[in-house]
């Protein structure tokens, strides 16, 4: 039997991890905000995908890290092998 812990369980394990990882995030987006663009650069789809990502993490619920998992996912292509020069397995 799964032993469901308590919201304050979680938190007294959890808080101080959560709030690192969360300070590094931070951290890293301020870097990308000083750090200078280049002329005519088109915007990164991987910035955009980040920013989706945090949205989702503020959303209410279980189900974030699959949500989360989904956006930085590609989406299944069973004719991978082909494209990637791969011969097919037999």
């Amino acid at each position: 039997m799964t032993h469901v812990r308590e919201a304050a369980e979680v938190l007294n394990r959890d808080f101080l991890e959560m709030r690192s990882r969360i300070l590094e995030v931070a951290a890293a987006l301020d870097r990308l905000d000083r750090a200078p663009a280049r002329v005519g650069e088109t915007p990164d789809r991987r910035l955009a995908q980040l920013r989706q990502a945090i949205g989702a993490l503020l959303g209410p619920g279980p189900g974030r890290a699959e949500t989360v998992q989904r956006i930085f996912s590609l989406e299944y292509d069973p004719y991978w092998r082909e494209s990637n020069g791969f011969a097919r397995a037999r």
